[in-house]
């Protein structure tokens, strides 16, 4: 990395800042000033080397600026904000403004150097997106269901029923688009196959993995596992022993496998006699389900890789 561009992402504005050059500035978060940025980027860095710009993720403020600026042919890092402000921290910067974020940001990434992966497709942020809606139609769902339970005034629950009869059609509405966007992609098809092949996984589970985790398949087991947050890490100094969390990865794709493991757990044997071994060893149920997740997305991260499907043993 010769050059790195950290941006400190908010709704109207970009905040950039430069290393080694120490240069700041910023943009509008539009298309204009984000072509403002892509030209100025490569007008004054394109004699220097290699460019890595860095973003914090901030909710969707970012997708823009992460977009225009990959296609402009950057590598681009979306990094994770509560390991930059650990940084900031851990570098006595505790102050806070966008300027100095971005300043952060790129100093993190010189640190750090972390690993550029390749970013998602514009077919597979739409995917994304659609399954980010399901999921919120669902939980919409779930609370008025809660809701239509407890109330007993007969005017609220006509109410209730006319929202929840509105909600299940943009469900299956949404259903129907998910359906018609895996089918224009024929290695979406197959690979959707494949993962609902496994007793517990259904097409919720597999179209949020295909949606979330590209990766799937070409890592082996521990990163895999590491990248949803799923790998545990311990705690430990001197004769203490505490004991080992998971955390981080990304928590969309832990909470499919969450009830993934919990239907595999009484429907799949391979997977039911697994968790059954660690509950009868003692360990928590949740520490059973845990590790079952774990054993489920290594056995999806293989079926995957050999492009063969589930069989059980």
């Amino acid at each position: 990395m010769d050059i790195i561009v950290g941006i400190d992402v908010s709704k109207n504005r970009l905040d950039i800042a430069i290393v080694p050059s120490g240069k700041a500035f910023f943009v509008d978060n539009s298309h204009a000033g984000i072509d403002e940025l892509v030209e100025r980027l490569k007008s004054e860095h394109s004699a220097q080397g290699s460019c890595v710009v860095a973003l914090e993720a901030t909710g969707g403020f970012e997708m823009l600026a992460t977009a225009e600026l990959s296609s402009a042919g950057f590598a681009v890092i979306v990094i994770n904000p509560a390991q930059v402000r650990a940084y900031a921290n851990a570098i006595g910067r505790r102050a806070k403004t966008d300027p100095i974020d971005a300043e952060v940001i790129a100093a993190f990434v010189a640190a750090t150097r972390p690993e550029i992966r390749p970013l998602r497709d514009a077919e597979t942020q739409a995917l994304s997106a659609l399954v980010a809606r399901r999921r919120q139609i669902v939980q919409m769902i779930v609370a008025e269901d809660n809701r239509l339970r407890m109330v007993v005034e007969a005017q609220t629950q006509k109410s209730i029923r006319r929202l929840l009869s509105a909600l299940r059609r943009e469900l299956d509405s949404l259903d129907a688009d998910l359906d018609d966007h895996i089918r224009k992609s024929p290695i979406w098809r197959v690979r959707e196959a494949l993962l609902v092949s496994v007793p517990g996984v259904g097409p919720a589970t597999a179209r949020t993995l295909l949606a979330e985790m590209p990766e799937l398949g070409s890592l082996d087991r521990r990163q895999i596992a590491s990248l949803a947050g799923l790998a545990p890490w311990t705690r430990q100094s001197g004769q203490w022993k505490g004991k080992s969390l998971i955390g981080g990865g990304r928590g969309k794709v832990r909470a499919v496998l969450f009830m993934a493991a919990l239907v595999a757990s009484r429907h799949n044997p391979t997977l039911k006699a697994f968790r059954d071994r660690l509950v009868a060893a003692g360990k928590p149920r949740i520490v059973a389900i845990v590790a079952t997740m774990r054993k489920l997305l290594t056995i999806l991260n293989a079926i995957i890789r050999d492009n063969k499907p589930w069989q059980s043993a």
